[in-house]
């Protein structure tokens, strides 16, 4: 399986992980995470979707459960900002250097600032995308929040 820079950046910090990979179908309106969960069998609570936002202009990593939703008045208080938007998705793929649908919180050609809902730090592991559609990895949260240098808060619903 063809290594991406996600699963190089856990390998070099030496991270326990365990790789999902997944036939990619039929995405539809449900999304990239939904579908994921679904050809996983996974818990959607413990499916994470990274979103990429501009807050107050700079663009900033949100991660939340596939189940919900950002919530981005309440990522722009975390992130200390006053007001957060989704960004375009080609400045996305240009920032992180993967494309959407396979946007990994981890290993990012531009480190962003990160923030992880909460609810992530209630499982023992959780899942998040390992920088390529068809490819998940598993880790326990707290290393999630260590390797992206985030700060934790209830930024989803």
């Amino acid at each position: 399986m063809a290594s991406t820079p996600a699963v190089r950046a856990l390998e070099k910090a030496a991270v326990p992980h365990t790789l999902h990979p997944y036939e990619v179908g039929n995405v539809g309106e449900a999304g990239y995470g939904e579908a994921a969960a679904a050809a996983l069998g996974a818990d959607p609570r413990r499916l994470l979707k990274t979103l990429v936002t501009r807050v107050d202009g700079a663009l900033t990593v949100a991660v939340v459960p596939v189940s919900g939703s950002l919530d981005l008045k309440a990522l722009a208080a975390a992130a200390g900002g006053r007001k957060a938007v989704m960004a375009e998705p080609a400045d996305a793929e240009r920032a992180t250097g993967y494309v959407r649908g396979g946007i990994s919180p981890l290993g990012q050609r531009k480190a962003l600032p990160t923030v992880v809902d909460e609810r992530a730090l209630d499982f023992a592991t959780v899942l998040v995308s390992a920088g390529r559609r068809g490819l998940q990895v598993e880790l326990p949260p707290a290393d999630l929040v260590r390797l992206t240098r985030a700060r934790t808060a209830p930024i989803g619903h």
